[in-house]
């Protein structure tokens, strides 16, 4: 192919790059929204350890994990040229940052870092395929 050619194939795969580009966004998303929830309930992101009073009154030890409300509002939207993983869960902001009362258990940005370098392999991927000239 020359560079014509290739010039022509681009114009072509823009087309294309854009539908599998949300579909890649789309498992990027998935990927850190079912991290995140997987790590509620657990150690998984080193969090500080719940206080014993906590725990006796919870009767187990399961950091952010009450009634599952909040881990089962995760969830994942693809806007544009980003996906957003996030929980219209009042009480995430204080456990994602913290209180003057309780130290932060970030569970959603943890798990966006967790899966970074997958998701930057996916992305890269998708640049990749999209540069091959059609079999």
């Amino acid at each position: 192919m020359d560079i014509l050619g290739f010039i022509a194939h681009l114009a072509v795969m823009q087309g294309h790059a854009d539908h599998d580009k949300k579909d890649v966004l789309d498992r990027a998303g998935k990927l850190v929204e079912q991290t995140a929830k997987d790590a509620i309930g657990t150690y998984k992101f080193g969090w500080p350890p719940l206080d014993p009073a906590t725990v006796a009154r919870k009767g187990a030890d399961t950091p952010l994990l009450q009634t599952g409300q909040m881990r089962d509002s995760i969830e994942h939207t693809v806007v544009g040229d980003h996906v957003d993983v996030g929980t219209n869960d009042k009480k995430a902001v204080y456990q994602e940052l913290g209180t003057t009362k309780i130290p932060p258990r970030s569970f959603l940005v943890a798990a966006a870092m967790e899966k970074e370098a997958e998701i930057v392999q996916m992305l890269g991927d998708h640049s990749y395929k999209g540069l091959l000239p059609p079999k």
